[in-house]
């Protein structure tokens, strides 16, 4: 085996010796028997010395030139002699297609080596063929017209086979689009999605997002159905999302009882895995949203809402987030709670940590409550509201699981809770669970915020077990309490009116929406009750004339006072029986109201022992 150098040129007469060496000779008079690499070098082997080296990447390929030139048109095109060295000419190809691996392949095709097209080689091969100008007006049967029918025939008529050639094609631009291969494998992949099989659906979850987006599109214009359209976004989303939702963390941790939502993102994440703008997931987020089905059993709820709080985290547009928001909005009565538990923290704070006490809440509240309003906008314009009725529901347990929260305002809360219309929720013991727990999970709050709170709840829809529990409720105001109290008296009247014979049967009792059942035992029980109530309400409205009463003559009184009775006050009070009397009547009265004061005490406290 010779070495693979060229001899020794005399550069005196260089120009002549290059004019000549160019020159392409009538028949073949050098082969390789075949290529061998010694560290960052490829040799052929050959009994004649090469004469030609090609760098394509950080590979040096020492060759031959005949063999080139006879299948490659580029090389025809450019000036050798301008790059020659005492080892013969030199080349560089910078950006080839398909790098040092295709190119290798390429040069076994021009010295005749078989070459076997395959869908991984096939596009590759393409594009460097039409970079070093392989055409059939240089050799019949060159290389563009070989891998071209390849692809014609073999790959587009296969979605397996034009999902590969599409992988492929990640480092190919922008050969690959001018070239039309990417459109044709979209187009093939597109058509064969007709067969709607699963194991489509995840291979096609491979391809980067530009690809995906096209044959989306292409099988959205083919009209195909939109839960079919949508399964295939759900699956290519988790595929390239699903690591961010196994580091959050956070709504795990404040069930367990943690105060402080912790929801880290892993910095770089992307480059250590070697994810390009294509598989950023920014870039998925934006992509996907603006290719959802507009219909509305093509995306279901739940994975709108995941996708809204994947777009928090990583902070895409606001413009983006409202387009998500109003999406929920639309299928709202579809959600669950903890689907509506958006984190507070989003990766858009990493950039403004300076935020109020207040704001750091564990859940995004204005999320939810722009999200509700959308809701709202959207059942006033429906002919008939078909899911007012589950709201309600939702958005009590929802007020329930943030009441928790000891950074949640009153008026965020209060703002949700009044946010539905009275007539949407029948029954308000969800709501006074909800307001319960904001109570005792803030045990600081002014009266006036107390006050303000309980407004929200409508006493009236409250369940005789609800009535109960807040008539010994020492976390309600008191006025509040007296409504309840007032509110069961109506309702068990009412209840009684409407149904005489309820002591006598077992009928269930139903009021204003929500059914109560009570054994006969329990109804006399409760007659009890309203009576023992009547009596302590009573009591309470005496009491309150009587105080009334008392400040009204206490004003009178001291109004009456003149500048005489000063002047002879003194005299009077030197006087032994004026202060005998004086001393009897104050006696008598601050006795009289120190029994006024133990009779308010032992109301009182029969009022709690009943209730």
């Amino acid at each position: 085996m010779a070495h693979m150098h060229s001899p020794e040129i005399n550069y005196e007469n260089a120009t002549e010796i290059n004019q000549q060496e160019l020159l392409v000779p009538t028949k073949l008079i050098s082969t390789a028997e075949n290529f061998e690499r010694k560290g960052h070098s490829w040799f052929a082997v050959s009994q004649l010395p090469s004469d030609l080296s090609v760098k394509v990447e950080d590979i040096t390929f020492y060759v031959h030139k005949f063999p080139l030139l006879s299948r490659c048109g580029y090389l025809g095109q450019i000036d050798l002699r301008t790059s020659i060295s005492k080892d013969g000419y030199e080349l560089t190809l910078q950006n080839f297609p398909g790098g040092a691996e295709t190119f290798e392949t390429v040069l076994k095709f021009c010295y005749g080596f078989p070459v076997s097209l395959t869908a991984k080689n096939a596009a590759p091969l393409r594009c460097a063929a039409e970079f070093l100008d392989m055409t059939e007006e240089v050799e019949d049967g060159n290389l563009i017209s070989k891998t071209e029918a390849f692809l014609t025939l073999v790959v587009f008529s296969s979605w397996k086979d034009s999902i590969t050639v599409l992988n492929s094609c990640e480092t190919l631009s922008p050969w690959a689009e001018n070239l039309q291969i990417t459109r044709k494998c979209c187009d093939s992949i597109a058509r064969c999605s007709e067969i709607e099989q699963n194991w489509w659906k995840y291979d096609v979850s491979t391809l980067r997002i530009d690809h995906f987006m096209r044959i989306i599109t292409s099988m959205m214009l083919k009209g195909l159905r939109p839960d079919f359209l949508g399964s295939c976004i759900m699956i290519y989303a988790e595929k390239w999302l699903i690591q961010t939702n196994g580091e959050i963390e956070g709504l795990k941790q404040y069930q367990n009882g943690k105060n402080e939502l912790k929801w880290r993102i892993q910095q770089g994440r992307n480059q250590e895995m070697g994810f390009g703008h294509n598989h950023d997931p920014r870039t998925i987020i934006e992509r996907l949203v603006s290719i959802l089905p507009h219909e509305k059993e093509g995306i279901s709820c739940k994975f709108l809402l995941w996708m809204l709080k994947m777009a928090m985290v990583y902070a895409v547009s606001p413009a983006l987030v409202s387009e998500l928001e109003k999406r929920v909005g639309m299928v709202m009565e579809d959600a669950s709670v903890y689907d509506l538990l958006i984190p507070g923290y989003t990766g858009g704070e990493e950039r403004n940590q300076v935020k109020s006490t207040e704001e750091k809440t564990v859940f995004n509240v204005d999320v939810v409550q722009r999200i509700l309003e959308y809701y709202l906008m959207h059942e006033q314009q429906q002919t008939q509201s078909h899911g007012t009725s589950s709201i309600s529901k939702l958005l009590d347990n929802y007020l329930a699981e943030i009441a928790g929260d000891p950074n949640l305002s009153v008026t965020k809360f209060q703002v949700i809770a009044e946010s539905l219309p009275d007539s949407v929720r029948p029954c308000d013991d969800g709501l006074y669970r909800a307001i319960d727990i904001y109570l005792k999970a803030h045990p600081a709050l002014s009266k006036h915020d107390r006050r303000r709170l309980c407004r929200a709840m409508d006493c009236q829809k409250l369940s005789i077990d609800a009535c109960t529990h807040a008539a010994q409720n020492d976390r309600l105001p008191l006025r509040t309490v007296m409504q309840v109290l007032f509110a069961e008296q109506v309702k068990l009247r009412a209840t009684m009116h409407k149904n005489p014979q309820a002591t006598n049967n077992d009928d269930n009792l139903v009021q204003e929406g929500y059914k109560c059942s009570f054994p006969k035992e329990e109804i006399k029980m409760l007659k009890l009750e309203v009576k023992k109530i009547m009596v302590v309400i009573e009591d309470l409205q005496r009491d309150y004339t009587n105080l009334q009463q008392n400040c009204e003559k206490m004003i009178k009184k001291q109004n009456a006072i003149s500048s005489g009775w000063i002047l002879g006050w003194n005299k009077l009070k030197k006087s032994t029986l004026f202060q005998g009397k004086q001393l009897d009547s104050n006696e008598n009265r601050e006795g009289k109201e120190k029994e006024k004061r133990m009779n308010s005490i032992l109301r009182l406290k029969r009022r709690q022992s009943i209730s």
